[in-house]
């Protein structure tokens, strides 16, 4: 068992901070995923390769991830990192790691709410700068007293969590010995599954079943590697964007010809 150190709980930390806390070229759109932010634990805590493997299985579970509206169903950083983090330092399976993840997920979206509600003064902040003229200042309320909420709501937790929560893992798996961690691994065993299920429910529909079904087969008995299969993918998505693009404006050039002709019958 390894343990983390005060530093390292504390980067975790800050990665943690950057994956939610909405910075330009960072955060939702990058480091958010549990296959990135699984990764730079790893590296953080020197196995880079087990945390992209242990990162990779928690990311199945989040597949079918969606966000609307500004509601946060998860937090797939706060999994990413702490699953990984437990399950490195601890010397968890995957299954086991995965069982940990998802909880800690689930809770991870009070910190959400919390900082949801608590930005809300911000605005209300900018909106008397503007009423005092005190235009200036407006990039305080809109960039710089969110982002130190943000990471105060979001570096420190995470880190506190990383240090102690890794310290004690031995002790509580030493309390799930037998039955009750077999259960807990037969449960991280279905979150994947769990995760390709509501994909899945989002993926077969339609027209795009029978893409589904196609990339089933090349994938597994074309030999062709990931790459390939990849730009394949592209190539046959852009042609039939294409071809869907042309018969829509065909169906739409038809309906105003249409219109056009009973006008000029009409008269």
């Amino acid at each position: 068992m390894e343990k983390i150190t005060l530093l390292q709980a504390f980067i975790l930390g800050v990665i943690y901070w950057l994956s939610v806390g909405n910075l330009p070229f960072a955060g939702l759109w990058s480091l958010q995923r549990p296959l990135v932010c699984g990764t730079l634990t790893g590296c953080v805590l020197g196995d880079p390769a087990a945390g992209a493997m242990i990162g990779a299985s928690i990311n199945l579970v989040y597949l079918g991830f969606m966000s609307a509206g500004g509601s946060m169903p998860a937090d797939m950083a706060l999994a990413g990192i702490l699953g990984t983090a437990y399950a490195i330092s601890g010397g968890l399976d995957t299954e086991t790691a995965l069982a940990l993840a998802v909880p800690i997920g689930i809770l991870g979206t009070i910190v959400w709410s919390g900082r949801m509600t608590f930005d809300s003064f911000f605005v209300h902040m900018a909106d008397r700068y503007i009423d005092e003229g005190k235009y200036n200042k407006i990039w305080l309320a809109n960039v710089v007293y969110p982002q130190v909420l943000c990471f105060l709501a979001t570096a420190i937790p995470c880190t506190l969590a990383a240090y102690f929560g890794a310290n004690y893992i031995e002790g509580i798996l030493n309390i799930l010995s037998g039955k009750v961690l077999t259960i807990f691994q037969v449960i991280g065993g279905l979150m994947p599954a769990l995760g390709i299920a509501i994909t899945l429910q989002y993926i077969y529909k339609g027209e795009s079943r029978v893409f589904l079904f196609l990339g089933f087969l090349l994938a597994v008995y074309s030999g062709l590697p990931l790459l390939t299969l990849g730009i394949i993918a592209l190539v046959v998505a852009i042609i039939y964007v294409q071809i869907t693009d042309s018969k829509q404006k065909e169906v739409m050039a038809g309906a105003v010809s249409s219109d056009e002709y009973d006008d000029e019958e009409d008269d």
